[in-house]
């Protein structure tokens, strides 16, 4: 997006710069020239113009779509926070009550699924990025309704992200997104994807990984290429090329290990630009 940016300042500038141009030739020329002159002016701004506001459009509408997902995933967040805290009272009272009755192993039989489903939503808040902590969530959840097992490990704040946040949403999204469709293809019985998010001196890191099958080794090397994808259906090929290009444009790096036992996506952003 900064890219893109960066190239409608320039179209703008040479817009402004022929503009000029064209109107101190104006006031030299005389005749049929400035006929012809004025109308290779009107045409040129009216491109450049067409241009800008294409690319604007561009750059607002997936803007906007990333602001849309996040939205929505803070949303669902939000949604289960409350529908935990309204459950809270009557779990309470259903233990209080097996307490009272001592029983106490039906108390720890019930208690087990609660704490699991508390701790779920704990495991995800742990940024002070909402909409990281959101995505985390609703990943944690697509990834239980797949039969897949979710472990994050959130060993950062992320307190000064060096990109914005919208752009790391994505880069986590994709990634997840293709570890959950590669294991549900799979038969294994048991299924994983771990999330570890943590920083150093130097670096914000992000590890996605799962146990899932390995990624040809032919293919590795082209994985993050325009069009080329694992997947077998039409459509795909562009997550991953989306993925490298955001950590490109924040100087980043990002590195494929897969193996028959285990398939990593790891990236590092720096905190200031090199």
């Amino acid at each position: 997006m900064k890219k893109l940016t960066v190239s409608l300042i320039i179209i703008d500038a040479i817009q402004l710069i022929i503009g000029i141009g064209i109107w101190i030739y104006i006031g030299i020329a005389r005749g049929d020239e400035v006929n012809n002159t004025l109308y290779l002016a009107v045409f040129f701004m009216l491109l450049c113009s067409v241009a800008t506001m294409a690319g604007l459009y561009i750059v607002m509408k997936y803007r906007n779509h990333d602001m849309v997902e996040s939205l929505h995933n803070l949303e669902k967040l939000n949604t289960t926070l409350r529908a935990q805290r309204h459950d809270y009272l009557n779990h309470f009272q259903v233990i209080y009550g097996l307490m009272e009755l001592s029983e106490y192993e039906e108390a720890k039989k019930y208690l087990d699924p609660v704490f699991k489903d508390i701790m779920k939503v704990s495991r995800a808040l742990k940024t002070k990025e909402p909409a990281v902590n959101a995505l985390i969530q609703v990943k944690m959840e697509a990834s239980e309704r797949s039969g897949i097992d979710f472990y994050p490990e959130i060993r950062s704040e992320l307190g000064a992200l060096p990109i914005e946040v919208w752009n790391l949403c994505k880069i986590l999204s994709n990634l997840i997104d293709n570890s959950i469709d590669i294991l549900v293809k799979t038969h294994q019985e048991e299924k994983k994807i771990n999330l570890d998010i943590f920083e150093d001196m130097e670096y914000y890191c992000f590890i996605v990984s799962n146990n899932g099958p390995a990624i040809p080794a032919e293919m590795q090397t082209e994985i993050f290429k325009v069009g080329v994808s694992s997947k077998k259906e039409e459509g795909h090929g562009m997550g991953l090329y989306i993925v490298s290009q955001i950590v490109k444009e924040a100087f980043g790096e990002i590195e494929l290990i897969s193996t028959k036992e285990r398939t990593s996506f790891s990236i590092r952003i720096p905190k200031k630009h090199k």
